[in-house]
């Protein structure tokens, strides 16, 4: 009988070059993360920076963990900050992609990338060894060699100092994917929500072409699947559909409009 862990689905498509579609949940609901998967998309977006259980509640995470797992989901999870003991913390749960918030420099994104490893560009890692739940409690086999090859670590791009060293950041070894975040990198350039703004826009477009060129994942949200067709043709791989609010926003509104009866 094998302990080994099934692969990271979504750091194999990112690798083959293939195209992830996920959706972001902000109910924080093992049962929807599930649902998801049943319903085929790539990964869910579990974002703990702006909401949801604290990251260091272990057995909360490790209920949504168990949901991908059921239906083979990956969880994108985003954590509140770039402390390297966040991220070892969130792989020894048993997640298997994060993303960091609000990076400024490679400094920070090497740190956080060297804490998910146990040898990392040649050296030393800084990620502990222990027999947590990613190890499935010392019954995995081959932990050390599965981890650093199958987890991922990326950051966004949304201020304007990332945006600024963003050739930098593409160069720190095993940087798993870098995802845009225009709503921030707004704020941050004085255009708060003015995604049309012609300095968000050319922001933007500085990282995913340096993304692009430097052969490094892009993610980003899109708005309508006309917007997500193009984003895949300009060379994105990873794009968030939409959320779980937005959706049963859509079909309620749609249900109500449809009604032809009095309402008071």
């Amino acid at each position: 009988m094998s302990n080994s862990q099934p692969g990271n689905g979504l750091r194999a498509q990112m690798e083959a070059g293939d195209v992830a579609l996920g959706v972001l949940d902000s109910t924080y609901s093992p049962t929807l993360v599930e649902m998801y998967g049943e319903l085929g998309l790539d990964f869910v977006w579990l974002d703990f920076e702006h909401g949801g259980p604290d990251p260091w509640d272990g057995p909360t995470i490790e209920n949504l963990l168990r949901a991908g797992e059921r239906t083979g989901i990956e969880l994108l999870v985003r954590l509140p900050d770039t402390d390297p003991t966040l991220v070892r913390k969130a792989l020894d749960i048993g997640v298997r992609t994060v993303f960091l918030p609000r990076v400024e420099t490679a400094e920070q994104v090497r740190a956080a990338v060297k804490s998910a490893r146990f040898e990392y560009d040649g050296s030393p890692g800084n990620r502990g060894l222990a027999a947590p739940r990613a190890r499935r409690w010392g019954l995995a086999e081959e932990y050390v060699e599965t981890e650093d090859s199958e987890t991922m670590v990326g950051t966004t791009i949304e201020t304007q100092e990332a945006v600024e060293n963003i050739d930098e950041i593409l160069a720190v070894p095993d940087i798993g994917f870098v995802f845009i975040g225009p709503l921030d990198l707004s704020v941050a350039l004085g255009h708060p929500d003015e995604l049309d703004h012609p300095d968000v826009q050319e922001a933007v477009e500085t990282v995913r072409s340096a993304a692009v060129d430097a052969d490094v994942p892009v993610g980003g949200l899109g708005f309508g699947m006309d917007d997500v067709n193009q984003k895949v043709a300009d060379g994105y791989q990873m794009l968030n559909l939409g959320s779980t609010t937005g959706a049963l926003q859509q079909a309620v509104r749609d249900w109500l409009d449809s009604y032809e009866g009095d309402r008071n």
